[in-house]
């Protein structure tokens, strides 16, 4: 696989789970019911892109990774895995979770609690991606040759 495929891939990836924290946030102190329910429905929806680009990333990083060792890619390594059994476990069955109960207009403690693990998760595999990104760069930068 490309550098810059599974870099794009990445990178799509990290701005999806940007843009559904930032849209789980704002919709929660701004929006009305409907609101919630209509982003909690398009978050799910998104998933169909968000799953295939993560996986188009970390195929891509396993294959990149072969034909390097060291530390940080050993790092890198298990931060996907992590990330990976973070949507597995807890955001996957979130968004379902909350899609379906936003849509029954059941705005309940029940769905604010997983709410409140969706974005806790959310925010752990941003924050995993993000530094899966910058050692990622940092190794581009150190493997172009000095002009």
């Amino acid at each position: 696989m490309s550098p810059k495929l599974h870099a794009a891939a990445g990178a799509l990836g990290l701005t999806l789970i940007a843009t559904f924290w930032t849209s789980t946030v704002l919709v929660e102190t701004l929006g009305t019911p409907t609101q919630v329910a209509a982003v909690k429905q398009a978050i799910l929806y998104a998933l169909a892109l968000l799953i295939p680009s993560l996986a188009l990333a970390g195929a891509g990083g396993a294959r990149l990774a072969r034909s390097h060792r060291g530390p940080v890619v050993a790092t890198k390594t298990r931060r996907m895995r992590l990330a990976a059994l973070n949507g597995v476990l807890i955001l996957v069955p979130s968004a379902v979770f909350l899609a379906s109960k936003a849509g029954a207009g059941a705005l309940d403690t029940g769905f604010y609690a997983v709410q409140a693990l969706e974005l806790m998760a959310g925010a752990a595999n941003f924050a995993l991606l993000s530094a899966n990104m910058r050692d990622g760069m940092a190794l581009v930068r150190r493997r172009q040759p000095v002009r």
